[in-house]
């Protein structure tokens, strides 16, 4: 039984399997670049069910949209947009108008730098997940993924301004969470 892995073939070689419909070459694509993705879908999702309902529905799309792959620029980096625009529409029916819980009002107090670097990977990843969607979109995409707030905000199909103030709550929030986090933890201020 022949098996095939992401190991043995080229990247050339497992975009034209999968656009010739080959099963193992999609697997193999599949399995080279899910873990990576996860992550990314992890960050704008809620919990890890809804990552992975992103992350197969982004794939899907990279499968379907392989065709388009114009091989000027990263693989990688092609499938990553893919899933941060999947991870977006998954959150798009839920408009950020919902999202005033007052944390207008949150001190503006920095949060030490010692105070983050105690946490974990994945307790940072945990408080960027309890962030309001809208916070955690604008954050995701600005301070994680690098875009400009004009391109986050034509993502969303909100406005520039809303978007920085989005992400100056999302900074508040997160400054919070860390700070209380840590608190709980013993590690003090």
């Amino acid at each position: 039984m022949d098996h095939l892995s992401s190991e043995n073939l080229s990247e050339q070689e497992l975009i034209r399997g999968c656009l010739r419909g080959s099963v193992k070459c999609q697997r193999a694509l599949y399995q080279q670049f899910a873990g990576k993705m996860y992550g990314v879908c992890l960050r704008y999702a809620r919990n890890s069910s809804d990552a992975a309902d992103i992350l197969q529905d982004g794939f899907l799309k990279v499968y379907s949209k392989l065709e388009q792959f114009e091989h000027q620029g990263s693989f990688e980096g092609w499938i990553r947009r893919i899933m941060v625009n999947t991870a977006l529409r998954a959150y798009q029916k839920q408009r950020f108008d919902q999202e005033t819980y007052a944390y207008e009002n949150l001190p503006e107090s920095p949060v030490d730098p010692d105070a983050v670097s105690a946490l974990s990977e994945a307790e940072l990843l945990a408080i960027i997940r309890t962030l309001p969607d809208g916070y955690r979109a604008v954050f995701n995409l600005v301070a994680m993924e690098g875009y400009s707030h004009a391109e986050a905000a034509e993502q969303l199909g909100i406005q520039e301004s809303t978007s920085r103030s989005q992400l100056t709550k999302a900074r508040r929030w997160l400054s919070e969470q860390i700070a209380l986090t840590n608190r709980i933890v013993g590690i003090e201020p």
